[in-house]
């Protein structure tokens, strides 16, 4: 048999309708409902749609409608032996791996959602993506833009997809250096605060405390880590792990580079969108990639992998 690892979207993956399809009926809508005080189903089935993009209320939306669409996996008789969630996917990775309780992740995540949107005043924080330039050249361009203030990579995606973040002029500073440098396309992103910079450290600390007070258990499966790309299974890690996230580049390539080398030959991509198996066919593009987000996809992951 091949080993599966799924893999979790995260923020920017949000569409309205989502997990309509997979569940509806499902109980855990009803679990979000009542962790986060507010009809969360109804927003994640009707919108509108600006609601929904807020990060607050982003953050338990994908998570849920990711759950949602693990459990109708699982109830199809797959199985997986590693988990890996980009950012936000993170904590859809520990609910899947056992190590959180999904209410507790809702709550929690909502929190994060907050802490992070009210870390930076609006208009002063920045994200942008350089395409087609190597990592190396991108850190670079970073390091030569920081007289303008905080700059950093954030996302390393895939091969020439490297997203950074920081202050406002610092990033467009480093956005022109990085074009001097040779990149394809370098343009900012619609994103409401420097996520993944230095500048998030005021959520890192409130979070900390937030996750001070969840139960966390050992994962039955291994996750590969945003922040070091190692394998984890040790409940007492995750805490750290979460909080040292939110200042930290999520390393995706290298994440999806370590599951190959666990010997990973099949990924599926659980919850909405399909942003994650993109940027794994990039990385790997000789690995078998499916997902699951509606019906048809599910039944077409479940005949994939038979």
């Amino acid at each position: 048999m091949s080993k599966v690892a799924l893999v979790f979207p995260g923020q920017g993956s949000q569409t309205v309708g989502m997990g309509r399809s997979l569940g509806e009926s499902s109980p855990r809508w009803e679990r979000a409902n009542a962790a986060l005080g507010f009809d969360l189903q109804r927003l994640c089935f009707e919108g509108p749609e600006a609601e929904l993009t807020l990060t607050a209320n982003t953050q338990p939306a994908i998570l849920t409608a990711s759950i949602v669409a693990l459990d109708a996996l699982e109830a199809a008789g797959i199985s997986f032996e590693f988990v890996a969630g980009h950012s936000l996917g993170e904590y859809s990775a520990l609910v899947a791996a056992g190590a959180l309780d999904f209410a507790d992740a809702v709550r929690t995540v909502r929190a994060r959602g907050q802490f992070m949107q009210e870390a930076v005043p609006a208009g002063e924080g920045a994200m942008a993506a350089v395409l087609g330039l190597d990592r190396r050249l991108v850190v670079q361009a970073c390091e030569e833009a920081r007289g303008a203030g905080v700059v950093q990579v954030a996302n390393l995606n895939a091969p020439g997809q490297t997203v950074i973040a920081g202050a406002t002029a610092a990033v467009r500073r480093a956005v022109e250096l990085a074009k001097a440098k040779g990149a394809k396309r370098a343009m900012p992103l619609p994103v409401s605060a420097p996520f993944h910079s230095a500048l998030m450290a005021p959520a890192a600390a409130r979070l900390e405390r937030i996750l001070g007070e969840v139960a966390i258990r050992d994962l039955r499966v291994p996750l590969v880590t945003n922040v070091d790309a190692e394998l984890l299974t040790e409940g007492l890690r995750v805490m750290d792990v979460l909080v040292r996230q939110v200042t930290a580049p999520v390393r995706w390539e290298d994440v999806i580079t370590r599951l190959v080398k666990e010997s990973v030959q099949v990924f599926i991509e659980v919850g909405p969108g399909k942003i994650l198996s993109g940027l794994i066919r990039r990385i790997t593009p000789e690995i078998q990639v499916l997902n699951v987000e509606d019906r048809v996809s599910l039944d077409a992951t479940v005949t994939g992998l038979k």
